[in-house]
């Protein structure tokens, strides 16, 4: 199972997944979205200045509590524009 969380805020993000293409695919679609705009609005007071930096994350979620398997940072989105991490 896969799951995207903010990594600079330490935040899960609505949604698991059960393949990391449908992880990218979100991601995707954050990507197109304005990085002012929910989700992609960072939660913190200084949000003008901050930004999201999306890792999707894989879990073994038969075990208790979940497993991680692989962390991998995959998209960045601020004010400054939008950076793939990964060549997706």
């Amino acid at each position: 199972m896969y799951v995207i969380e903010d990594e600079i805020h330490a935040e899960p993000q609505e949604g698991q997944f059960d393949t990391r293409a449908q992880a990218i695919a979100e991601l995707r679609r954050r990507a197109a979205l304005s990085w002012d705009e929910a989700p992609n609005r960072a939660p913190c007071a200084d949000w003008r200045g901050c930004g999201r930096s999306y890792e999707v994350v894989e879990y073994d979620d038969t075990a208790r509590p979940w497993k991680e398997f692989s962390r991998e940072l995959v998209l960045e989105i601020s004010a400054d524009g939008v950076r793939w991490v990964t060549d997706e």
